[in-house]
């Protein structure tokens, strides 16, 4: 049993074979058995997103998957198979052969210094949303939408006051 889906993960690679280093992602997911994927959007190519200029375009996705794995061991996971496929953080939002970020997991909210989900900046890309919204029913989308409140940015000054802490999410990248 790999438990219920309601797990979305962003998908993008602006170098090398760009569709190819997608599909294999989505396969080295499934290997262990322990992760299935449900459903995957159409690739998009978009202009990258910050970062230094002259990037090539990227090919983008969103897929939902059904997991028993922790959000931590997802994104472990999701790490793992990044570095198989040569992605380097040298720059950041610079190019790379393969991007995964885990944007929604079912209706967690996890403010954590390695995870952040939501993801924190997953509604202002549209190479999140339009995806996500081809895949994710609008039932489904709203209930989402309505976890940004819970998450604060940690770029943004707490509550009551309290000092600003800069972003720490290492999924996104």
């Amino acid at each position: 049993m790999v438990g219920v889906g309601g797990i979305f993960i962003a998908l993008g690679s602006n170098l090398g074979d760009r569709a190819g280093h997608i599909r294999s992602a989505l396969r080295e997911l499934e290997e262990a058995g322990d992760v299935r994927v449900l459903r995957c959007s159409s690739l998009r190519e978009t202009e990258p997103t910050g970062g230094p200029p002259g990037q090539p375009m990227y090919l983008n996705a969103v897929a939902e998957l059904q997991t028993e794995l922790s959000p931590a061991d997802l994104l472990a996971r999701l790490g793992e198979i990044e570095q198989r496929h040569g992605r380097e953080r040298t720059v950041r939002n610079g190019p790379r052969t393969l991007d995964l970020d885990l944007l929604l997991y079912r209706d967690q909210v996890i403010d954590e210094p390695e995870l952040t989900v939501p993801h924190p900046r997953m509604w202002q890309r549209r190479f999140v949303t339009e995806p996500l919204a081809e895949i994710c029913d609008a039932q489904r989308l709203a209930a989402a939408r309505a976890l940004r409140p819970m998450v604060l940015p940690r770029s943004q000054p707490l509550p009551g006051g309290g000092p600003a802490r800069s972003v720490g999410n290492r999924n996104s990248e």
